[in-house]
């Protein structure tokens, strides 16, 4: 039934490898449901609630994406538009957090409006085929820079921005040890690489005192205080309607991104660089932000950390259904799920970033105005900390450069589109 279904045999994967994706995914986004519920907290939220309402968009999601578009993605509450929610809106504005809830949920409506359409499928396919392979190797330096600040070896400085950590702290040194463990394992093709360096590296972790077990099985927190909490009249006020675009926009170009750079990594662009089942996919990031604005949770998107999985040889939906189930497992095992420290899932993010950005190969490197924007496009993402923003700084570049060098007539009117809304947004925005 799983065949026919999912079609493993076609995908050139087998069940086996399939789960072991989905547990490898789940374990690398397994953080959100401790760090989202912290960071929403914030605004007054009940922390209990909102794990509850984390690991049911995150399920909703992952299911709608494996059972509807038949992809191997993980969905979950989006850091960076969590950060938002909180901190620019509801502590920024002084709006309350049901309105903000409210604003999450008609950029979700919006958002399912879009994707319904031919207009968004439209736009990801004019993308060009350089654009899409620097996303990739962006997507991938954005994940390292998450690791390394993760793992304690990068952190902020006032007089540098970043500098390197300390080295002789033991998180640190136990990520860099997980690290060279999932590289020796990969190298000798040994299965499930990280999955295994995760583990070793969180148990190794506990008789050295910086990880600890506090048990294993728990009931749910009562979900009621966040539940069906939104104001959605209050949304449609005038002074929200900026708000309501933001929470669309960031989400529109973030997960198209994660899906264009995870797609090329995994193969499934097609010749000319083009996604097949977009639209699917793309319904199952809108009706996820939707739902997840009824449970109680900022904007629900597509995971960058599904190129774990999707590594370890994930193809098909049954590893975002294996995702689905694990979060909903989560909510009975909150004592196991927060056992996972950040410094043994660091070394996952890593070792993925280090697979994706082989994209920047595969450039036309004799052709300035194709390479010049993709690496604009790599490197501002990380340098910016947001997807949205590298492909916004990218697709200006891409715009400039060929209309500059004479080459107006390869600037598809999508692309000219794109690039004329990422200008308006760093103006006004």
């Amino acid at each position: 039934m799983l065949e026919r279904f999912f079609g493993l045999a076609e995908n050139g994967t087998d069940l086996r490898r399939e789960l072991l994706a989905g547990l490898t995914t789940f374990l690398t986004m397994a953080y959100i449901v401790v760090v989202n519920p912290s960071i929403l907290s914030d605004t007054g939220m009940d922390w209990g609630a909102v794990f509850v309402a984390t690991c049911l968009a995150a399920a909703l999601g992952s299911l709608i994406m494996g059972l509807y578009a038949n992809y191997p993605f993980g969905l979950a509450p989006g850091m960076g538009l969590n950060a938002y929610f909180t901190y620019g809106v509801v502590l920024g504005m002084g709006i309350a957090w049901q309105t903000a809830l409210g604003a999450v949920f008609l950029s979700g409506i919006l958002f399912l409006i879009i994707s319904l359409l031919p207009i968004r499928e439209w736009i990801i396919n004019a993308i060009p085929m350089s654009l899409k392979m620097a996303i990739s190797a962006g997507i991938g330096f954005f994940l390292a820079i998450i690791a390394l600040k993760n793992a304690g070896i990068v952190v902020d400085s006032e007089a540098t921005l970043v500098t390197l950590g300390d080295l002789t702290a033991t998180p640190t040194l136990l990520a860099m040890l997980g690290f060279g463990i999932m590289v020796a394992l990969s190298y000798h093709k040994i299965p499930g690489a990280v999955l295994l360096g995760i583990l070793a590296i969180s148990i190794i972790g506990v008789p050295l005192g910086v990880a600890e077990f506090d048990g294993v099985v728990s009931m749910p927190p009562d979900p009621s205080p966040t539940f069906l909490q939104m104001d959605i009249a209050g949304a449609f006020e005038m002074g929200l309607i900026s708000v309501v675009l933001v929470f669309l926009f960031v989400d529109l170009f973030d997960s198209s991104g994660t899906l264009v750079g995870l797609s090329h990594r995994a193969g499934f662009l097609d010749k000319d660089g083009k996604l097949g089942r977009l639209r699917s996919a793309l319904m199952a990031d809108s009706g996820a932000t939707i739902g997840g604005a009824v449970l109680g949770t900022s904007t629900t998107t597509t995971y960058i950390e599904s190129a774990a999985g999707v590594n370890a040889g994930g193809r098909t939906g049954l590893t975002a259904v294996v995702i689905a189930v694990l979060f909903l497992l989560s909510l009975f095992f909150l004592p196991v799920v927060s056992a996972i420290p950040g410094y043994a899932t660091a070394p996952a993010l890593l070792f993925v970033a280090c697979m994706m950005a082989r994209g920047l190969a595969d450039l036309d490197w004799d052709d300035i105005t194709d390479t010049a924007p993709a690496v604009v496009t790599a490197i501002a993402m990380p340098l910016t900390y947001s997807i949205a923003d590298g492909m916004g700084l990218g697709f200006i570049t891409y715009v400039l450069g060929k209309a500059l060098a004479g080459r107006v007539r390869e600037i598809h009117i999508a692309v000219w589109l794109i690039a004329a809304l990422f200008a308006v947004r760093f103006a006004l925005l």
